[in-house]
């Protein structure tokens, strides 16, 4: 289940944070880090010192120039939120998603991002709409601040006994059955659809995008709370290019 689940780390600006992160992640046996867009140099004395052996990791962390881009994978997004924000989205505690992490990683093709962002400013409206659901760590109201390498420990510890918890049970668990029509989208497959939807809406007036409303935002969230299956995406880009070919609009490209 571990080696199924991604830290991703948007637009770090020192180095040491990365370094603490790639501690905290291989305390908890976690191994799969992406960076994207880093505001700084990843291999520095600093982050090697920081991460205190863990420093394989920092050399093996993928780079990526965009969210979308480190995620596309994944089956489930999680971003971590200190607020809600205003058009409010499903929200977890760090307990709450460590107790579906297990029947999320448990297909093989699975994979889940835990997504943090910038030390200064966290992560945009626009990238907490790219994910399925946020978490929230219930610190002290009076002084909430969370280093960056702390708030992966608290997650990657919640992880770890998820873990823990499923592997004490292992023996007493009925065995499952792989079936390929069950598949979740990933997150690149959904953003082709989101795409394709929105290009059908203009098409038919009945999306503006001059004035968009959050209509965009708002179906993004009805779709990624409802968690598609790849067959059930099929279906529902079937139904947007019948929807173009009636409406007389231009295919969108393969």
């Amino acid at each position: 289940m571990l080696e199924r689940i991604r830290i991703v780390l948007i637009g770090t600006s020192h180095p040491g944070n990365i370094g603490g992160v790639a501690r905290a992640m291989h305390n908890m046996g976690l191994a799969d880090l992406a960076l994207v867009a880093p505001r700084c140099e990843v291999i520095t004395q600093d982050s090697i010192s920081r991460a205190s052996g863990a420093d394989h990791l920092l050399h093996q962390a993928s780079v990526h120039a965009s969210l979308e881009e480190a995620v596309a994978d994944c089956t489930l997004a999680v971003g971590a939120s200190a607020r809600s924000r205003t058009l409010p989205w499903p929200m977890l505690s760090p307990r709450e998603l460590a107790d579906r992490l297990p029947a999320e990683c448990q297909a093989a093709e699975s994979r889940v991002a835990l997504v943090f962002g910038r030390e200064d400013s966290g992560l945009t409206n626009a990238e907490l709409q790219r994910c399925h659901a946020h978490v929230h760590i219930p610190t002290n109201a009076d002084f909430s601040s969370l280093n960056l390498a702390a708030a992966v420990q608290v997650l990657a510890y919640e992880c770890r006994m998820a873990w823990l918890s499923q592997s004490d049970g292992q023996a007493d668990a009925p065995p499952t059955v792989p079936n390929d029509d069950d598949d979740l989208a990933t997150h690149a497959e959904l953003e082709r659809y989101f795409e394709h939807l929105e290009r059908t809406l203009i098409g038919i007036d009945f999306h503006d995008p001059d004035q968009p409303r959050q209509l965009m935002a708002r179906l993004r969230r009805l779709y990624l709370r409802a968690r598609p299956e790849r067959m059930e995406m099929n279906i529902l880009r079937g139904i947007l290019s019948a929807t173009e070919k009636a409406a007389n609009t231009k295919p969108p490209k393969p």
